[in-house]
């Protein structure tokens, strides 16, 4: 098999040919590293390359999981492996290891997936573009000149250029939906409590944030939800289990849905001519596929839902650096933060507790709304982002003289679809039905009710059958190395 062959497989289909004796995990390791060397220096996607640590898990045997053998790469962030540096994209965190797996990253290893290195995030994943100080910006494989979005935009690039079919990302914004629309992929955000945080954290950004991954194929995001969902030991809360695997009910006769679908954002951020024909034309699609679509939206307050967010972001920045500090033992400073997260930390030095309650309480409130919008629909369809792939340096977590409310309300630009979902611990799905008339991707967001992801999942597998998109590549591939 040679790169060009190897990156045409989603997980599923290299995990087939292992099984089936037609490839060795070793052989496939090589292949992704190979990767890795052509293409990275491009991308800039990769950050640590773990080539002696896949071959020590190959040689000592791993469990015969549905991704037996197939490559596969962590984000920096949350998420961790034993001995494994996870820089968190920041100065302030360079060189933090953690001593043995979080739980997600146990159950990565029991689905057969085989860790070949880490990729980008943003600072603490604090921004909808991959360009940290740290580590200078991540590529978009579609235009090198374009952002990967954030702040799983490492993971992203390396997905759609086909180093790995699969990689660990996390959303607590949109920073799975994000890329997944800029790079073309499927990016799902689990509902809130489906697949495990712990055991560092509880609810990370006080529940905004979840953890899963990035794919090329609806059946490989159904199947690996099935391999890493429900409680670990000890969990705050979770979400109850399907009666049946949600990879067994991809197959089922798909029903009539009641589609609600908006154009305009939840809060007032340009939506570009391109974004919109694509939503139009997604419309059309479920139509024909015989769904009920309806133009309608959740109404909430906006106002007090992005206040509420500001606060809950600036406490979790605050703390966070906080506890890295201690972890590095090291003092916060300009020197060793980005802009956007030294003003953030300081900022919410000002916070109370009464604040941080006062904002959970409006998320309270948004949640309620937003769930009652559901009972009369299954899905809520708009674009995922507001633009197609943005140039890099637009969203700048660098730039003097910047406060804390400015690089909030400039950054959320980007995920004026994608945030409000985030707060509802609903699941969402972003899914690359769109295209711009540069051949840039436009992802196209499904929210569904509260532990619905299989009504979401069966629409994506519809969707994907009716309007393939695996066959369309990248600028930067490594079938074209």
């Amino acid at each position: 098999m040679n790169l060009s062959e190897f990156s045409m497989y989603d997980g599923l289909g290299l995990a087939k040919l292992v099984k089936d004796k037609e490839i060795t995990p070793t052989e496939l390791v090589e292949l992704s590293l190979k990767g890795i060397e052509k293409i990275n220096p491009t991308l800039n996607a990769v950050w640590n390359v773990l080539a002696e640590t896949a071959e020590r898990e190959i040689q000592k045997g791993f469990p015969d999981g549905p991704f037996h053998g197939v490559p596969f790469l962590i984000k920096e962030l949350v998420l961790h492996a034993a001995n494994v540096p996870v820089n968190m994209g920041s100065r302030l965190g360079k060189g933090f290891t953690a001593p043995e797996d979080s739980e997600l990253m146990k159950r990565f290893r029991q689905a057969g997936l085989v860790l070949v290195g880490t990729t980008t995030t943003p600072e603490f994943g604090y921004s909808f573009t991959t360009e940290a100080v740290f580590y200078d910006p991540t590529h978009n494989p579609w235009d090198p000149k374009r952002s990967t979005g954030g702040s799983s935009g490492g993971s992203a690039a390396a997905v759609a250029a086909g180093i790995t079919p699969i990689a660990h990302a996390n959303d607590g914004a949109g920073s799975i939906r994000v890329p997944a629309a800029c790079n073309g992929l499927v990016g799902l955000k689990p509902t809130r409590g489906r697949v495990p945080v712990g055991p560092d954290y509880s609810e990370p950004v006080n529940g905004l944030g979840l953890e899963f991954a990035l794919t090329k194929s609806v059946r490989d995001t159904a199947a690996l939800l099935d391999a890493v969902s429900g409680p670990d030991i000890g969990c705050y809360a979770w979400a109850e289990r399907p009666q049946r695997p949600f990879f067994e009910q991809l197959f089922d006769k798909p029903r009539k849905l009641k589609i609600a679908w908006r154009k305009d954002p939840l809060y007032d951020v340009p939506v570009s001519e391109e974004c919109i024909h694509a939503l139009k034309e997604t419309v059309r699609l479920c139509e024909e596929l015989g769904h009920e679509l309806v133009e309608d939206s959740p109404k909430i307050n906006v106002e007090e839902f992005l206040g509420a967010t500001f606060t809950i972001w600036a406490a979790f920045v605050n703390e966070t650096v906080k506890t890295v500090a201690e972890l590095m033992d090291r003092v916060p400073s300009v020197d060793n933060l980005e802009q956007a997260n030294w003003v953030t930390y300081l900022y919410g030095e000002k916070l109370k507790a009464s604040d941080l309650l006062k904002a959970l309480d409006v998320n309270n409130r948004v949640s309620r709304a937003v769930g009652q919008f559901f009972t009369k629909y299954d899905v809520l369809l708009s674009p995922t982002t507001p633009c197609p792939p943005w140039l890099l340096g637009e969203l700048n977590s660098n730039a003097k003289g910047m406060d804390a409310k400015t690089w909030f309300t400039d950054m959320f630009r980007y995920g004026p679809f994608t945030c409000l979902f985030n707060t509802t611990g609903q699941p969402a799905i972003s899914l690359p039905l769109g295209w711009s008339n540069a051949g840039l991707p436009i992802g196209m967001h499904f929210a569904g009710r509260y532990g619905d992801e299989a009504t979401l999942l069966q629409l994506a597998k519809q969707l994907e059958e009716a309007r393939p998109w695996r066959g369309r590549l990248p600028k930067i591939h490594v079938s074209k190395v």
